[in-house]
């Protein structure tokens, strides 16, 4: 069972950073594109970033580019998220997911990581984040 923990979380003030940390168990990590996605109340969950773990190969939302990198640590099972320049408005819950790749294949697309109805199956619970002005 696919099982995915967030955390890093917190209260930072505008311009400040924080470390996003995505546990997972319960599959092999190179099988799985994951992905981060965000949710303030009222609003739809929003994409992030991915990155594939076949490849490497990493995509990044327009309003986040450029300030936060997505990273992962193969031995500990873990994606990372970086957090820089933050903003208030990237106030929100950060939550991880996974997209299964079909055996043999590095095939993806960003609507995977844009949409959470797109591909995304497997969610973590979320961790909260809080930029003040």
């Amino acid at each position: 069972e696919v099982q995915l923990v967030e955390s890093g979380g917190g209260l930072v003030q505008a311009g400040g950073t924080l470390k996003l940390s995505c546990a997972a168990s319960g599959f092999t990590f190179d099988d799985y594109l994951v992905g981060w996605f965000r949710q303030v109340p009222g609003k739809e969950r929003e994409g992030v970033s991915c990155i594939s773990g076949r490849t490497g190969s990493t995509h990044y939302a327009d309003s986040v580019k450029g300030r936060f990198s997505i990273s992962t640590d193969s031995a500990k099972n873990t994606v990372y998220l970086q957090l820089n320049s933050l903003k208030t408005e990237d106030t929100a819950v950060y939550y991880c997911a996974v997209y299964k790749f079909l055996s043999g294949s590095t095939w993806w697309t960003p609507q995977i990581c844009n949409s959470p109805h797109y591909g995304m199956n497997s969610w973590g619970k979320g961790t909260l984040v809080t930029v003040s002005s």
